[in-house]
């Protein structure tokens, strides 16, 4: 009857188009009096698989001589860790404990799964193959879709592309403040406002412009060092934009303290050269190059009413031809102040003979997309708004990018300002019409689009896999996760990257003198929130320097008001808090909501997310029952950035030594 069941199933699956794959069945954990060889438990079945696989040309993954060969390799004793062996009162499900050596635990199965991945691959280059022809060249084709595939992450909390060939918006739930986006090819690149947060100009790329992955940054520092050493909120990286040109990469942005700044690379996953002051002052932003095609280098910029005491202007300057250095002073080519308030944010291109800039004016929370189009690069410009909330729930979209794809495609990115989760990106259809570009959906016909919520995705000439961001952890890498960033420029000692134990340790920085709140802690290790709604669990061990007393470690979801899980040593032991600071940027200090004292140093410790931007805190002693702590906390935005999730571990005193968490796994759930 088995025998039959598979040729079934084999005749069902080629009558649907598909490729079957028989795998044999692993082996269960059963050795021979000797200790060293697996006892055949299984009957027949294995015998069959082959059989059937050999008659009916199928390709077969023999799963049970490679799990007889790890299990013999690992040995009785250590082949135990990939079964369910449990004690009990560690797993509600078995409460009394479980010896199982059917089953395997977590880790044996995600190892099954592997040397099946291994068994398909070793097939693909002709070994082992036992498929016929035709099926053997679709197993390579999807072994190669693996291949890209492999270190890929998929959120289980947002996810744009919905598998049909359309998308949803936002495309990046997470706060990429103005971004901008430029094609190399058949590939994508983004890079992002990142603030006083480091390492800074986080670089993404896509093949599809819905799918995207961190791969790298453009910055291992902010300079001067001597300022972006402290917390410097809101200052430092404001809206970048990269290009690509002759097989270079570049990214212009503006500190508005400083000046605007350029970088290059050939590979954006590597690294960039140093920052070069192309063109220094107070208040100059948002800095777009463009090429002209007689060889001339123009440059676009804003202005900050903070430093500059001018806003609502946009200038364009002149640069050397090797684009690090500005000729002369820049001219001034539209004036905003009477109907494009705080406009801003341009990017520069050319297009049929008209200069363009699209520039986002009215607010970032409340404004428009404006586009101006001229036949001199000094203009004067003509205007017009392309896109506006409309009837949408999308309020302010606009700062963004254009770009094309090799199939003749226009598409737009912008953000949506969601407050609490910051800067999210959208991304909209875009068409020309009189040499006017139109954002999004125009029902009306006048010229101005309306975002849309859901679309069919780009037509980049094939599909590609879904992949998301960076955010789960499981710190098994010898550099820290892409997705990580610092709240000041860091110091080399501030953390290690322990592989071989398998976890991350953060070691104590002495707080600021007068210190008040984590607002001025510049080791805050923290990434972005990934959706509206989300669970944030980590397990971490706390080893204070028993000299000291009020060491502390923890969970912390950080803004303007942020609240917090802390482990402190008290000198007995460990109280567990969860902290809130309300109007830290203010001068504000914290209060305790809720304590508790525990004496394992071992807590596994979550933040729970809900959709209306509140979340409660959890812990929990053995990973199993959670137990809330404290009250429930409002998430509130940063400094021009969304709240942010993540690690800090601080000392009260400067002394010689101190202690260090070790964090074994983040992981990001619903």
């Amino acid at each position: 009857e088995y025998k039959k069941n598979l040729e079934r199933f084999i005749e069902d699956v080629r009558s649907k188009g598909g490729i079957p794959i028989l795998c044999t069945s692993v082996v269960r954990r059963k050795f021979e009096a000797n200790g060293k060889t697996i006892e055949h438990t299984l009957g027949a079945y294995p015998e069959v698989t082959r059989t059937v696989a050999k008659e009916q040309k199928v390709q077969l993954v023999d799963m049970y001589e490679k799990t007889k060969t790890l299990l013999e390799n690992m040995g009785e004793e250590k082949s135990a860790s990939l079964f369910l062996h449990l004690a009990p009162g560690i797993n509600k499900n078995f409460p009394k404990g479980v010896i199982d050596d059917t089953h395997s635990n977590e880790n044996g199965a995600r190892i099954n799964a592997g040397l099946f991945i291994e068994g398909i691959k070793t097939a693909a280059k002709g070994e082992n193959l036992t498929a016929d022809a035709k099926e053997a060249k679709a197993i390579k084709k999807w072994i190669d879709l693996l291949k890209e595939n492999e270190n890929n992450y998929i959120s289980q909390v947002w996810v744009s592309d919905l598998g049909n060939g359309k998308y949803k918006n936002p495309v990046l739930y997470a706060d990429y403040s103005d971004p901008d986006v430029c094609r190399a090819g058949e590939d994508y690149y983004m890079t992002s406002s990142s603030f006083n947060c480091i390492p800074g100009l986080q670089i993404l790329h896509s093949r599809d412009l819905v799918n995207w992955k961190i791969i790298g940054y453009a910055l291992d520092k902010l300079i001067p060092d001597s300022v972006f050493s402290k917390a410097q909120h809101g200052n430092g990286v404001w809206a970048p934009s990269i290009r690509y040109k002759n097989g270079e990469f570049y990214i212009y942005y503006g500190d508005p303290d400083y000046g605007i700044y350029m970088t290059k690379t050939k590979n954006p996953a590597g690294k960039w050269e140093p920052l070069t002051l192309v063109k220094a002052g107070k208040g100059l932003i948002d800095a777009c190059p463009l090429w002209d095609e007689d060889g001339q280098m123009y440059l676009a910029h804003a202005y900050a009413g903070s430093r500059a005491g001018i806003k609502s202007v946009l200038a364009v300057t002149r640069l050397t031809p090797d684009g690090k250095k500005a000729i002369g002073a820049s001219k001034t080519v539209y004036e905003g102040h009477d109907s494009d308030e705080t406009i801003e944010g341009p990017k520069f291109y050319k297009r049929n003979g008209y200069y363009y800039i699209f520039a986002p004016a009215g607010g970032v929370a409340t404004g428009w997309q404006v586009v101006l189009r001229s036949e001199n690069v000094w203009g004067p410009y003509e205007r017009k708004i392309v896109m506006a909330q409309g009837k949408t729930k999308i309020n302010g979209p606009h700062q963004g990018a254009w770009v094309d794809t090799k199939t003749g495609e226009d598409w737009f990115f912008h953000f949506q300002d969601t407050y609490a989760y910051g800067r999210v990106v959208h991304l909209q259809p875009m068409i020309w019409k009189n040499d006017w570009p139109v954002i999004g959906e125009d029902k009306d016909g006048d010229g101005c689009g309306e975002p849309v919520l859901s679309y069919k995705k780009p037509n980049v000439g094939q599909p590609y896999p879904i992949c998301t961001p960076l955010e789960s952890d499981e710190f098994s890498s010898n550099e820290l996760g892409l997705q990580w960033q610092w709240h000041a420029n860091p110091q080399d000692w501030w953390y290690f990257t322990n592989v071989e134990n398998d976890y991350l340790s953060l070691y104590s920085v002495p707080v600021t003198e007068n210190y008040k709140s984590l607002w001025d802690v510049p080791n805050l290790l923290l990434q972005k929130t990934p959706a509206r709604a989300f669970t944030a669990t980590t397990k971490l061990t706390f080893k204070p320097n028993t000299k000291i007393k009020g060491e502390r470690a923890g969970l912390v979801m950080m803004g303007m008001d942020y609240a917090s899980l802390t482990m402190e040593y008290t000198g007995d032991g460990f109280t567990l808090s969860q902290y809130e600071c309300s109007k830290a940027d203010k001068g504000g200090s914290e209060k305790t909501n809720a304590s508790v004292n525990i004496k394992e140093s071992t807590v596994y410790l979550k933040i729970k997310v809900e959709s209306n931007a509140t979340c409660m805190f959890e812990y929990s002693l053995d990973g199993e029952k959670f137990t809330s702590l404290g009250k429930k906390f409002t998430l509130r935005e940063g400094k021009w950035i969304g709240a942010k999730i993540g690690f800090f571990c601080t000392r009260p005193v400067r002394n010689n030594d101190g202690g260090r968490t070790d964090v074994d796994w983040f992981r990001i759930g619903n």
